[in-house]
């Protein structure tokens, strides 16, 4: 398909060679004596150019008024302006309304090719992005989570509601796996910031030092090692969207930094001596209860008032069962796309298993258990014996056979990490009697780290 090009001329011979010698380059030429003519083109007929080449001034007005009225739905096209009457004022009004350039008549048609060249290269990397963005903002509306029940459909309620304000904050609650980046992909894309920035950043994933590092940047010699500026994540998202992740696992003092940074909408590079302004939203999500952490002292009870503005709360899976009859067909397609595979047939077995389970991990457990399948199936049936949910028969030996001094895990694809880890951990726990310290130590790791894992898989560590 042909670029588009609007000419808007009121000198007939010249409108006339312009539109000959663009259209013989191979565009789609629409051409306007007027301003009135040329309005009519774009919102009556819905032509969208990729470039627009005016005269400055028509016999209907000033061609700069009519750029800042039709510019919201020409947002990638780039203005070209010719002009016999050229003034500094225009010129400078031209620019700061995102005229690509300014030439006065009379301009030779080589260096006209020249502009032209340069400005349709900005512009179709300008329609790229923007493409980009709605589809983006496609996979990623409201109905981008599924389920019909009453849960969900509350949630999505929510979802359409939020996409519609510019809130400056949100906490995100709910259990590992239940889909808090989802929901912060749907209120970013779905929303007014979706061609800027979205940042995600796991908090629990960093050490104090280099998380606030990562957070606010830092300028060179700042600290050993910095040898060049690096800008924080919170500069990154400048004009777009923070999502923090397990905030409920940032240090107390480094709360207070982000709280600060947040109410003066500035922040301090590491070692910088000047303050830059950010406008951020900012989405926390934890699978830990905030509110509880800020009565017990584990959380600011400031920052969470100031990040609480809205607060959505996301279902576990197994108080949202019939969500199941929607979910499994989506990831079965899902795999099937992605690895070739045919599964079309979903035995009653199957179903029985699935809605038998309490799901733990949530979401996340059942896309994993589900690409398990698939990608295990031999046909157009679902593979029942790959299942292997804890509690319900399997035909397949167990994932983990355990012996006194050792454990054993297959390398048949039947476990993923998430799988495995938490095996490892469970068991140890068992094995120690319920004591964290002991397993922390037999692990080899720290007891924090434990609990923060303890916590993500939901492990249960009251002996029976």
């Amino acid at each position: 398909m042909a670029a588009g090009i609007l000419i808007i001329e009121d000198e007939a011979l010249l409108g006339v060679e312009l539109s000959r010698h663009y259209r013989n380059d191979g565009w789609e030429v629409e051409l306007a004596s007027s301003l009135s003519q040329a309005r009519k083109i774009l919102l009556d007929q819905r032509f969208d150019p990729l470039l627009v080449l005016s005269d400055m001034n028509l016999p209907d007005g000033s061609a700069l008024d009519f750029m800042e009225e039709v510019r919201g739905q020409l947002s990638y096209a780039e203005w070209i302006f010719l002009t016999g009457y050229g003034s500094v004022p225009e010129s400078v009004r031209a620019l700061r309304l995102g005229a690509y350039d300014f030439l006065e008549k009379p301009c030779e048609l080589d260096r006209l090719d020249l502009v032209v060249a340069s400005a349709t290269r900005s512009a179709s990397a300008q329609r790229r992005l923007i493409d980009h963005a709605q589809q983006r903002h496609r996979r990623y509306s409201p109905e981008a989570f599924v389920g019909h029940s009453a849960a969900a459909q509350n949630v999505r309620a929510l979802l359409e509601k939020l996409t519609q304000v510019p809130f400056s904050a949100l906490v995100i609650g709910g259990e590992t796996g239940t889909g808090k980046g989802l929901v912060t992909r749907i209120l970013h894309y779905a929303g007014a910031r979706a061609q800027n920035p979205l940042i995600e950043l796991n908090c629990a994933a960093l050490p104090r030092e280099l998380l606030e590092s990562e957070l606010f940047g830092h300028e060179a010699g700042a600290f050993t090692g910095a040898s060049a500026r690096h800008r924080g994540l919170i500069e990154q998202a400048d004009s777009g969207t923070l999502f923090l992740d397990e905030i409920g696992e940032m240090p107390l003092d480094l709360q207070a930094k982000l709280l600060k940074a947040i109410e003066d909408r500035k922040i301090r590079r590491l070692g910088g001596e000047r303050e830059i302004s950010v406008d951020v939203q900012i989405v926390a999500a934890s699978n830990r209860d905030l509110e509880q952490m800020a009565k017990a002292g584990e959380f600011r009870s400031d920052l969470y008032h100031r990040l609480n503005v809205f607060r959505l709360l996301l279902p576990p899976l197994r108080e949202a069962k019939e969500d199941l009859d929607e979910l499994v067909p989506l990831f079965v397609a899902e795999f099937n796309a992605k690895s070739g595979k045919q599964v079309k047939i979903i035995p009653d077995e199957v179903w029985r298993q699935l809605r038998a389970h309490d799901w733990p991990g949530n979401v996340r457990e059942l896309r994993n258990v589900i690409e398990r399948c698939v990608l295990f199936s031999d046909g157009p049936t679902f593979p029942v014996q790959w299942l292997q949910l804890p509690g319900q028969p399997s035909s397949v030996p167990k994932a983990a056979a355990i012996r006194e001094d050792a454990l054993f895990i297959p390398l048949d694809g039947s476990m993923n990490l998430d799988d495995m880890d938490c095996h490892i951990i469970r068991t140890a726990i068992e094995r120690t009697g319920h004591n964290i310290v002991a397993a922390a130590r037999a692990l080899g790791t720290t007891r924090e780290t434990l609990r923060y894992r303890i916590r993500k898989y939901g492990i249960d560590t009251v002996a029976r």
